[in-house]
């Protein structure tokens, strides 16, 4: 039994707080309309082709179908060793950037495993993260990915999660590389958590993502965070997933893939939308 434990912040709100009815709204995540419209079945023999994925982190009832698309095609992928799950600090803790190098996070789904020895590698690297749960402790953006990891991979998933307080280009740069040279010969999928642009008018906010998903498509993590910076754009996460490019391509990276965008009108009609981006990146 891990002695750091995480407790969960966001069960029953972002998503439901008891296992069998968490499970069954992954499971209506994947069926829905906006979904991929079919449950996933993990390839035991999947080409472990995918190194990173991208991947909304709203409640379920608004980007989980968005979501459905990556974890499915990450299950269709094969089963890689860990996951390293990236997300960007929303305020709602300590003030720091943070990654927990022992112990578990727990959800409705049961407890996840923190890869000690991947997450140790890390911190030698990023010597200035806070380590432990509590640095975690108000942040959902890494949360919200587990239980969808847990749907696929069951009690086996081991994970490290890796929050960027600092999200400017040092910051992604000095994440980027130190991923990329600690997972360089592991099999281990990185998740970028991130929405798009926030609180605006549709035919805006698709416009703005387009700029961003058009960077983000060509692996260039310099671009995004250019584009991003010169409109003012609200994708909250942009450093976990310019951070994510910059290992992937440091691993081999040659193409990335849309599975889904969408956007949190597609729920419930509304004058102002959030954007949902679902997208994996390949070797």
């Amino acid at each position: 039994m891990a002695t750091d434990v995480r407790p969960p912040v966001v069960a029953g709100q972002f998503y439901e707080a008891t296992g069998p009815a968490l499970r069954a709204e992954i499971e209506e995540c994947y069926l829905d309309r906006r979904g991929p419209g079919r449950l996933p079945q993990v390839n035991p023999a999947g080409p472990r082709r995918m190194l990173g994925l991208v991947s909304p982190h709203a409640g379920y009832v608004y980007s989980g179908p968005m979501a459905a698309h990556g974890f499915a095609a990450l299950a269709a992928d094969g089963r890689p060793d860990a996951f390293v799950i990236i997300g960007p600090n929303h305020g709602r803790g300590p003030w720091t950037s943070a990654l927990q190098t022992a112990g578990a996070w727990l959800t409705p789904l049961g407890e996840a495993q923190v890869d000690a020895e991947l997450a140790e590698a890390l911190a030698e690297e990023l010597p200035d993260f806070a380590t432990g749960s509590a640095a975690f402790r108000g942040e959902h953006s890494l949360e919200v990915q587990l239980p969808f990891l847990q749907h696929l991979y069951g009690a086996e998933v081991k994970f490290v999660p890796l929050m960027m307080l600092d999200q400017d280009r040092d910051a992604a740069v000095a994440v980027g590389q130190a991923l990329g040279k600690v997972l360089a010969g592991r099999d281990v999928v990185m998740i970028a958590s991130t929405d798009m642009t926030h609180q605006e008018p549709r035919q805006v906010a698709t416009a703005r993502d387009e700029l961003l998903i058009e960077r983000i498509v060509a692996l260039d993590a310099e671009g995004l965070l250019a584009e991003r910076a010169r409109h003012d754009i609200t994708m909250c996460g942009y450093g976990p997933t310019a951070a994510v490019l910059i290992a992937a391509r440091q691993r081999g990276a040659t193409r990335a893939e849309v599975f889904r965008y969408g956007d949190s009108g597609e729920a419930h009609p509304m004058g102002a939308v959030v954007g949902y981006l679902s997208l994996g990146v390949y070797r």
